[in-house]
């Protein structure tokens, strides 16, 4: 199992947070991600790898070496960001991405540092909807919970390294409206490959239970050129979230992925979407803010 990329941690005023910091070009897009991963672990940075850009992106509270108490609420940590990057010497972001549970920092960073953050990206993103259901959430505390989710996690990599297929097939199945069998014939070895390496590799710390918190609704508050990005195949976040999102962002436009599953940078759907967010980045007509 490959190790996560070198990261580094920085005491600021409101606590320790990790980051990574990979410097390319002039241009910085900041990314928050998702559920179960952290600075070290890239998902779904590609895009920005190839057009030359610098990428920041720090784990979240209770994720990696971000303590719980650092920003805990989506308000605390937009502000963390913004404190990172001045510490850093960012003066202006190009994008912020927030990807599924990172969503929600990521339009309350938009919304609270107009003058930092230029551009909003949002892929497969919770929106303002209660998220997630019920029934979902109670599992969630009880497989994903402080002295449980090491246990799980454990297990699972054991049966992705023994089965994969029945493994894939396992976790998928949360994550997609369609046919497993048919999100699985849509990736080729080498996707499947990392899918499985992607598993292996995430944890959930104190990070994912804080993520089912509620958080104010801001995006009325958004003033930047927004690309919504989603699936209607996501069974993780629906489709909704994204609906929402873009209705309630002024300058907002929503992207439909054909991807089969919430991990929509798997597939091969992929390289049209990869496009449409380079073309978002590179246009200055979408630059600035209200």
């Amino acid at each position: 199992m490959a190790e996560d990329r070198p990261t580094h941690v920085v005491r600021l005023d409101a606590g320790l947070v990790e980051y990574r910091l990979e410097r390319r070009g002039p241009v910085t897009v900041v990314v928050l991600h998702g559920g179960h991963t952290r600075a070290g672990l890239p998902v779904g940075e590609e895009v920005f790898v190839e057009a030359g850009h610098t990428v920041l992106a720090p784990s979240r509270p209770g994720y990696g070496r971000t303590p719980l108490s650092t920003g805990t609420s989506a308000s605390g940590f937009a502000d963390v960001v913004g404190a990172l990057c001045a510490h850093l010497g960012i003066t202006e972001v190009a994008a912020v991405v927030g990807t599924s549970g990172g969503g929600p920092t990521a339009v309350t960073m938009a919304a609270r540092h107009p003058g930092l953050v230029r551009r909003l990206i949002l892929q497969s993103a919770v929106g303002s909807f209660p998220w997630p259901d019920r029934p979902t959430r109670i599992g969630a505390h009880l497989v994903f919970g402080v002295r449980s989710e090491r246990v799980t996690w454990g297990a699972l990599r054991l049966l992705l390294r023994r089965t994969p297929d029945t493994a894939l097939r396992l976790l998928l199945s949360g994550l997609t409206t369609l046919p497993v069998s048919d999100v699985l014939a849509d990736l080729g070895p080498e996707e499947r490959a990392a899918m499985i390496e992607l598993f292996c590799r995430m944890r959930s710390g104190h990070g994912f239970l804080n993520d089912l918190r509620p958080t104010p609704d801001l995006t009325a508050e958004v003033g930047q050129p927004t690309l919504v990005i989603a699936t209607r195949a996501d069974r993780g976040v629906p489709f909704a979230h994204a609906q929402s999102l873009a209705a309630g962002i002024p300058r907002a436009e929503l992207v439909e992925s054909r991807a089969g599953s919430h991990l929509m940078w798997f597939g091969s759907d992929w390289p049209a979407t990869a496009e449409k967010i380079r073309a978002f980045l590179s246009d200055n007509r979408t630059g600035g803010t209200r």
